[in-house]
């Protein structure tokens, strides 16, 4: 049942791809995945072997791809990913030797694809599961780690019919688990080869604050300004709220930063303001330290923009899901979100810390901004909580890389 899946989701890939961008970007990267390993991978190569779904993955996997590059430089890094959305981004990664997409995993695929990379071993980044890639590992006695993985009753291991698949996770050398809850389900079905580490996403963001670049036209928008909240990985809803709150409270300052950065997306924005406002990369400094609002237009400064605001809101949670709280709250910032993200522990967490607010509409929004504003006590205990939850629960990569190569 599991191959026929398989075979049906390639099936419906190809149809889609002849009218999708996206579909059609993974089917030809998928074409192109074993000529890309044969002109890496020479006879006598010593890989590792790392697999992200998406970029969410792959941030989550790269603390660990390096501190492995460092420590042991007799080792080439394979890389590869399931999505578009991760290939495209980073398939100029430094630090790997080969980067490419992952085959759909049949079993033909899941052999060859082992027959050229010929790892010694291999990491599988938070929820991949793939069973026949999973299995040719298993038989070629190549020792494969789950890294950040998080489980819950509702996955298809707990369920009655998910029998045969839960042998999928009797593959594992080792599982190294985010939380108590993983390796409690995971004793259920009698296995225990398991270590909480945490998120490895703590370590990442602690390493991308040490290295966020300095913004002058940020620091020249926030010099005057003692409230300023950046707004990042917005959506429509979470724009209207945010949007609807600036225009009527001239003391605060905006970032915002659009999860889609599209010409009508924008002006989109920019329609909705009723303050001066200016596109980042049509910015001086001068008019930077004259505008209300800064719209970040541009990709890949988001993490750096965090660290010029008073508070952050972090978007996505009126719809499929909130965007990355830990890369906003690493700076020590009381972050604001939407519904949507019951499926993030860490926001959970900082929830019941009181790092983080969750919020439901308009009037909520305008009830903790204007605590946060208000409140000086308040905004320094949520902005400590923040802080604090990354700090403590950081180190992960650290526990991983000494329970593999500690001497045994």
């Amino acid at each position: 049942m599991y191959s026929l899946a398989i075979y049906l989701y390639m099936f419906c890939a190809n149809i889609v791809a002849i009218f999708n961008r996206k579909a059609r970007q993974l089917m030809v990267g998928h074409s192109q995945t074993y000529d890309i390993m044969r002109r890496g991978i020479h006879k006598g190569d010593d890989f590792i072997w790392f697999h992200a779904a998406s970029l969410g993955e792959f941030e989550q996997g790269r603390p660990l791809i390096e501190k492995i590059r460092q420590e042991h430089p007799e080792y080439k890094i394979l890389l590869t990913f399931f999505s578009p959305s991760g290939y495209e981004v980073r398939k100029d990664y430094k630090g790997a030797d080969v980067i490419c997409y992952l085959p759909f995993d049949t079993k033909l695929n899941a052999r060859k694809f082992l027959r050229i990379a010929q790892p010694k071993m291999a990491f599988f980044i938070k929820y991949e599961f793939w069973q026949n890639y999973l299995t040719a590992l298993h038989r070629r006695n190549i020792p494969v780690y789950s890294v950040a993985s998080i489980f819950r009753p509702k996955q298809i291991f707990f369920r009655w019919y998910g029998h045969k698949y839960r042998n999928v996770l009797r593959t594992f050398a080792h599982l190294f688990v985010q939380n108590q809850d993983s390796v409690d389900l995971l004793k259920t079905l009698g296995i225990t080869n398991t270590t909480i580490v945490g998120d490895t996403r703590m370590d990442r963001v602690l390493q991308i604050r040490s290295e966020a670049k300095e913004l002058p036209l940020c620091e020249a928008f926030t010099k005057t300004a003692d409230n300023t909240l950046v707004a990042g990985s917005t959506w429509q809803p979470d724009e209207d709220i945010i949007i609807d709150y600036f225009n009527r409270h001239p003391e605060q300052r905006l970032i915002i930063a659009p999860h889609v950065v599209s010409e009508s997306h924008l002006a989109e924005i920019e329609g909705k303001l009723q303050r001066p406002a200016l596109r980042y990369s049509q910015a001086t400094a001068d008019s930077a330290a004259t505008a209300h609002c800064l719209i970040i237009d541009c990709y890949g400064l988001l993490s750096s923009i965090y660290r010029y605001a008073t508070v952050a809101y972090v978007g996505g949670g009126f719809g499929v899901g909130i965007h990355n709280v830990p890369e906003a709250a690493v700076y020590g910032l009381p972050v604001i979100i939407g519904p949507n993200n019951q499926r993030f522990r860490e926001a959970r967490d900082l929830i019941q810390l009181g790092g983080c607010f969750e919020i439901h509409n308009a009037e909520e929004y305008e009830s903790i901004i204007q605590r946060l504003n208000a409140d000086s006590d308040f905004l320094s205990s949520a902005s400590t909580a923040s802080a604090d939850y990354i700090r403590n629960n950081s180190g992960a990569v650290e526990l991983i890389y000494n329970h593999i190569w500690a001497p045994k």
